[in-house]
């Protein structure tokens, strides 16, 4: 499942905090800080996660993406790879996937999605820590296709601010005991949106979407060449 966050806790005063945000990612399963993040943002909207919740069946071969300000974790994102386990969607919507998989078209699935709540910069942590992301599942494994779930109530904010279209209504998601709507994206699209605006922090005044705070095209190709 995808949260929300507070897109106004930044304040007027507040300084530019990406200098000091170091943006890292490793395969594997969650663990200690980034899980402890997770745990602690999913507690406080009352859903209680177990391992298997957040963990795919090829916890393995997951990607972990995280962002520290400091020796602190302020954000991650699991990125998890289509196979013969499937994906976290699957349980809801495989009818929705499975359409997309005979169209021949490469999955992958983001979610453990947790930031900070103290993190200076929220919508910077979530852009950069998804455009890390993007690079695992795009750039680098070739997935056509990202998919996430999300409550009903954040479908706006992830269609405006990251391009995602709800691709169902609403169905009730028992791993965390809420409703959950399937949201979906070709990466094509993505990388169009990070080519015109990546860079360009200057345009979010007149930009609704979170893509002026993506890297520029020199930031990334260091990013991806750094890739575990």
């Amino acid at each position: 499942m995808f949260p929300n966050f507070d897109e106004k806790r930044r304040h007027a005063n507040d300084t530019d905090d990406s200098a000091g945000l170091a943006l890292d990612s490793g395969f594997g399963g969650l663990h200690g800080d980034a899980r402890d993040l997770v745990e602690r943002r999913y507690g406080d909207r009352g859903l209680t996660l177990t391992r298997e919740r957040y963990s795919s069946r090829n916890q393995d071969g997951d990607v972990v993406c995280t962002a520290r300000d400091g020796e602190r974790i302020v954000g991650t994102l699991s990125v998890r790879f289509d196979g013969e386990g499937g994906l976290h969607a699957d349980l809801l919507f495989k009818a929705e996937l499975d359409e997309w998989r005979a169209g021949r078209q490469k999955l992958c699935e983001f979610g453990g999605l947790a930031m900070d709540k103290h993190a200076l910069d929220p919508r910077r942590v979530l852009a950069q820590i998804f455009h890390l992301a993007y690079l695992h599942a795009h750039r680098r494994a070739r997935c056509d296709r990202l998919v996430i779930e999300v409550n009903p109530r954040h479908v706006a904010f992830y269609r405006r601010c990251l391009g995602l279209v709800p691709r169902t209504p609403a169905r009730h998601n028992p791993r965390v005991n809420a409703p959950a709507v399937l949201m979906s994206v070709d990466f094509f699209e993505v990388r169009e949106q990070i080519a015109l605006w990546g860079g360009h922090p200057e345009s979010l005044d007149n930009v609704r979407s979170l893509y002026p705070l993506f890297w520029d095209a020199g930031t990334e190709a260091t990013m991806l060449a750094r890739l575990p």
